[in-house]
């Protein structure tokens, strides 16, 4: 077996170990994310105009490299041209938010194809969507806004590039930039929402506030049925997907835990060393917050305090926490954009790369894979969670060569 032979990305940092439950999809989740709850959203983001399953790209060299049946990327970059999989939620979230609000006033909520479809602008005009973003999401609910009609205020934090800040100011949202970082702008998103009697619409749920993070995680769990689909014959042994606040995993396990039952994969969550939220988690057993001392390259998985929704659903379904360094990033992203692993030349972003880096980590530490069981007949499945979400800055990353660099990105 020849190992991808950039260092870096075969350091494991940190890594918890819990007994993943099994059996059917349990039915304490389904008050979190029901199977009812998912399909809705699955249907509704289906019948959007400009709708398509992202591709499921096989990294062929790569998996034979490591000695792996298969090596699944599922490429949010061209998910409705907003460049990650946030799009699937964030918009979704918004609607579903501003039908519950005119019913509230009005005795009877429009669909969601009304909305979509501008038919409400009237009753939704003065109305205000907000969100606290590393980017993603923020041009999610941006999108969301602008489809329907209603104002749109983001909060980012000092670290949001300016590349991500216009191309929310750009979808016709009001962006305020703070002086903290991703959970302050959440807490100041929050309060400010009360004081104006603007409605929230985040990624991440807390006491208090459940129901619209319920309906972006059911948003996104349209890309696990995407690669069920197309998996059909074959579906996974192993998801490594990235942490963030855990929304995204949560969505994932959850689709494919309802479709798949005892024969769903293992799931393997992966964190920047830098923002490891969910790992601490993981080893206390409660959801923990902790304190992001310095910025991560994965700006997307920046997060400190984990969504207590997507906690419920991780806690009982992740079998392995990992947390990989930075290092291994710009290597990562520069393979994929020249296509070295096979499947042709993919755009991904930063945040796009950790669980393949998870996976990469793993099979460097024949004790870790052993524990992992990876072995020639597995089968992975990694989110390529965003594309170039800022140009410049993927341009950079890409572009960069230095000796050093081109002698350690050579396939083995």
């Amino acid at each position: 077996m020849s190992i991808d032979p950039f260092a870096p990305a075969r350091v494991l940092i940190d890594s918890v170990d819990r007994r993943a439950e099994t059996g059917p999809y349990p039915a304490a989740l389904e008050s979190v994310l029901s199977p009812q709850l998912m399909a809705e959203a699955q249907d509704e983001i289906s019948a959007w105009p400009g709708y398509a399953p992202t591709p499921l790209v096989a990294l062929d060299r790569l998996a034979a490299d490591l000695n792996l049946a298969a090596i699944h990327y599922k490429d949010e970059s061209r998910r409705f041209g907003l460049g990650s999989f946030k799009a699937l939620g964030g918009a979704y979230a918004v609607l579903q938010c501003l039908s519950a609000e005119i019913g509230r006033r009005n005795g009877r909520a429009p669909s969601l194809t009304d909305l979509r479809n501008g038919r409400c602008a009237a009753q939704v005009r003065d109305l205000t969507v907000i969100t606290a973003t590393d980017g993603n999401h923020g041009r999610s609910v941006a999108w969301g806004a602008r489809m329907a009609g209603c104002r749109c205020r983001i909060y980012v934090h000092a670290e949001v590039s300016p590349g991500r800040h216009a191309a929310m100011e750009e979808l016709g949202a009001e962006v305020l930039r703070i002086d903290s970082d991703y959970d302050g702008s959440l807490r100041l998103c929050a309060r400010e929402a009360a004081e104006n009697g603007w409605f929230v619409v985040s990624d991440t749920s807390y006491d208090g506030y459940m129901e619209l993070p319920r309906h972006v995680m059911a948003g996104y769990s349209l890309m696990s049925r995407e690669i069920l689909d197309a998996l059909d014959t074959a579906p996974p042994s192993h998801v490594f997907v990235q942490g963030g606040v855990g929304g995204l995993a949560a969505a994932v396990m959850a689709q494919m835990w309802n479709a798949l039952g005892p024969a769903r994969p293992r799931f393997v969550v992966v964190e920047p060393t830098r923002a490891a939220c969910l790992l601490e988690s993981a080893r206390c057993d409660r959801p923990m917050a902790i304190e992001i001392g310095e910025e991560t390259i994965m700006a997307g998985l920046s997060c400190g305090e984990v969504s207590l929704l997507a906690w419920e659903v991780l806690s009982r379904g992740t079998a392995h926490f990992l947390t990989i360094g930075e290092s291994g990033v710009a290597p990562a992203m520069r393979r994929l954009a020249s296509g070295a692993w096979g499947g042709g030349p993919i755009e991904a972003g930063e945040s796009a790369v950790a669980g393949l880096l998870g996976l990469l980590a793993v099979c460097g530490d024949p004790a870790r894979r052993a524990a992992l069981g990876l072995d020639g007949d597995s089968r992975i499945v990694v989110i390529g969670s965003e594309g170039a979400t800022d140009r410049e800055i993927y341009r950079a990353i890409v572009a960069a060569e230095s000796a050093g660099a081109a002698a350690g990105e050579t396939r083995g």
